[in-house]
């Protein structure tokens, strides 16, 4: 199929790891290793294929709750994925950013250091732009911007009449990209399970049965075939 409608923001609920590796009588940590593989494949696969802004769901605020030994493994491979893109940014023109609470304490400070040196040393590439979803929930995203709002109408610097719903996207993390056209949640979950409650108001879902290691450019291209024939009306009648 010839893809005629090819969507300018991409979220992805990359979810399946631990059930991947259950399958293969593997550790949980191993399915998250091949899950990082597989976004690595998907995010140059998404730039090949001029999509824009490509946000995923890596860590959650409540993933907190898993078991130190997995926690700690996930922390691991954080820093890995960053050492390395922070190694070989010169080489690629993908612009990093995170969104999440990345104040918590709960995050090491050296993973909040290498956070901020990629976002600074890629800060000016033009190529996709990468988002981590790190430390991020949704409903935690909408009461920091709301404690935002509150404290500038405190402040004077804004009027409560001045509250829109343009105002309001623009004190959330995402204020810099538009809203995902596309959210694609793997595993055969249908949920969105905290992930971006504003921003996805008006995206199109879609869902598969693949987990997350196995999402292949092939898998991704079933989800940009779907895309293509749904009709956005945002309200309006056709």
């Amino acid at each position: 199929m010839t893809i005629t409608n090819l969507p300018e923001h991409i979220a992805i609920i990359m979810d399946g790891n631990g059930r991947w590796a259950k399958k293969r009588f593997l550790p949980r940590n191993e399915g998250h290793r091949r899950g990082v593989k597989a976004l690595e494949d998907i995010i140059d696969y998404a730039e090949e294929k001029g999509i824009k802004y490509l946000t995923v769901y890596a860590f959650s605020t409540e993933n907190w709750r898993r078991p130190e030994s997995e926690v700690n493994g996930l922390m691991g491979l954080f820093r890995r994925y960053l050492d390395n893109n922070i190694k070989t940014a010169g080489k690629k023109n993908l612009r990093f950013n995170v969104i999440g609470d990345l104040k918590s304490a709960n995050i090491p400070e050296d993973i909040k250091e290498k956070i901020n040196q990629l976002k600074e040393i890629t800060k000016d590439k033009t190529g996709i732009c990468f988002n981590m979803a790190f430390n991020y929930g949704g409903r935690d995203e909408v009461k920091r911007a709301l404690q935002k709002i509150a404290q500038d109408a405190k402040d004077g610097k804004i009027t409560v009449e001045a509250i829109t719903e343009e105002l309001i996207s623009g004190y959330l993390d995402t204020s810099h990209m538009p809203d995902p056209d596309l959210m694609i949640r793997t595993s055969g979950e249908e949920r969105t399970s905290n992930f971006l409650p504003w921003q996805l108001a008006y995206s199109e879902f879609y869902f598969t049965d693949c987990l997350w290691p196995d999402f292949t450019k092939e898998e991704f291209d079933k989800a940009l075939e779907v895309y293509n024939t749904r009709k956005r009306r945002f309200g309006k009648s056709e």
